[in-house]
């Protein structure tokens, strides 16, 4: 018998081929050419949503200070269980209990993952499966459509409206759900939106969902990063009667999202969620849980006095910004900012109307802008919003500025004559 010793290409699976970030896949592609030089200018980039890229918003000392701690310990340097170490769930538990409004935690009730990404993925597997449909926002965090599709999951978008503060529709989203439907997700604070719901607003999806006894995943990776006159309502606070998965993080709020911690907090008010909550416990023995370090600390992030004063400083600048860069937006034909009520993010509408031939579309917008001038924006079409581009607010105030005012020159070259 003669051997073939010639290998062909080996295959990907499938699972590999439909995973797709793009946010990561935009990024990393490269600048597409453009036909006159490119800009010199240093880059600034409103792209990633990462509050530490310039510095200007530090990890709390507090924060550091528990971690010093438990490094020195010795204690954190091991493996811990998969779910995450009780010192930690308990603290979970312990924060985010409501007892005015009927959430009274224990440390069955909170799982530890790698991140927020991981807690996404920990929610949503738990809940879906091949087959199966799950409701997710439009414009939305991109890693809930790549999370779905990988797993073989339906992902059923609904609208969020900029006419409406970025309020979902209602009526679409309640005529999404259908027997294959295992989940609603809704993200509050929102990333890419900058919004914040109303109470009565998430009492209105909590209904659909009661309705058509389907379980909320709530992202609330922003939480309390809200701005003036807003109030911020946790969803498994005000559901009495639909079960909730919290989707959670230090990333944001502690100024730390390469520490990777993020968590699932299930309440289950109608005690119909054990076996979503041995699903997490079997899901979490795949990665065998996040830092163990981190996890010792977390009773003194949450609870060290250093917070107040430092979420009031992250609000305060955030806020700053958000202001900033919906005023010079709005001063620049052609485009519109929709005013930002909260998390680190501004939407921008652009009307390609008013630009000539080389801006039809957002992806155009995106590799022109940074390849004239050095700016870098996400095009809002990776959100699931056309016309559109989402900027990151936590940079400097000087730096936002300087950024609008090449972009304010960006769009006077481009004007139609």
């Amino acid at each position: 018998m003669t051997l073939n010793t010639v290998w062909a290409e080996i295959p990907m699976s499938d699972t590999a081929k439909n995973t797709k970030n793009p946010i990561r896949g935009l990024l990393t592609a490269g600048v597409r050419p453009q036909s006159t030089p490119r800009s010199t200018k240093s880059i600034i980039n409103m792209s990633m949503g990462d509050p530490t890229v310039y510095g200007n918003l530090k990890t709390p000392v507090g924060v550091l200070e528990a971690m010093h701690k438990h490094l020195d310990s010795y204690k954190g340097h091991g493996y811990g269980p998969a779910t995450g170490l009780n010192v930690a769930r308990q603290a979970l538990a312990d924060k985010y209990s409501d007892p005015e409004n009927g959430v009274n935690y224990t440390s069955d009730d909170t799982f530890l993952a790698t991140g927020g990404s991981g807690a996404i993925e920990l929610a949503m597997a738990a809940l879906c499966g091949t087959g199966d449909s799950i409701l997710i926002p439009r414009p939305g965090f991109t890693l809930y459509k790549t999370q779905a599709v990988s797993r073989g999951i339906d992902a059923r978008e609904y609208d969020l409206l900029p006419e409406n503060n970025w309020q979902a529709d209602l009526a679409q989203m309640d005529s999404l759900i259908d027997s294959t439907t295992k989940a609603i997700l809704i993200n509050n604070p929102s990333n890419p939106c900058g919004s914040n719901w109303s109470k009565q607003h998430i009492l209105d999806i909590i209904a659909i969902a009661e309705k058509h006894r389907v379980p909320i995943i709530s992202d609330e990776m922003y939480e309390q990063l809200v701005f003036s006159g807003q109030v911020f309502y946790s969803t498994a606070s005000l559901s009495k009667n639909v079960p909730v998965l919290t989707i959670g993080g230090l990333a944001k709020i502690h100024l730390v999202p390469g520490w990777r911690i993020g968590w699932v907090i299930v309440h289950d008010p109608i005690n119909v969620m054990n076996s979503v909550k041995a699903a997490l416990v079997n899901l979490c023995a795949i990665l065998n849980g996040p830092n163990t370090t981190v996890q010792l600390a977390m009773p003194e992030i949450f609870f060290g006095d250093f917070n107040a004063a430092h979420l009031d400083f992250l609000k305060k600048t955030l806020e700053e910004n958000a202001r900033l860069v919906e005023k010079k937006a709005n001063s620049i034909k052609g485009l519109r900012a929709i005013t930002p009520q909260g998390a680190m993010y501004v939407m921008i509408l652009f009307d390609p109307d008013v630009f000539d031939d080389s801006i039809n579309n957002d992806s155009d917008l995106f590799h022109t802008l940074l390849w004239e001038e050095n700016v870098e924006i996400l095009p809002g079409d990776i959100f699931g919003l056309k016309n559109s581009m989402r900027i990151v607010i936590a940079p400097p105030k000087e730096i936002l500025a300087e950024a609008f005012d090449r972009i304010e020159t960006f769009c006077k070259r481009h004007y139609k004559n």
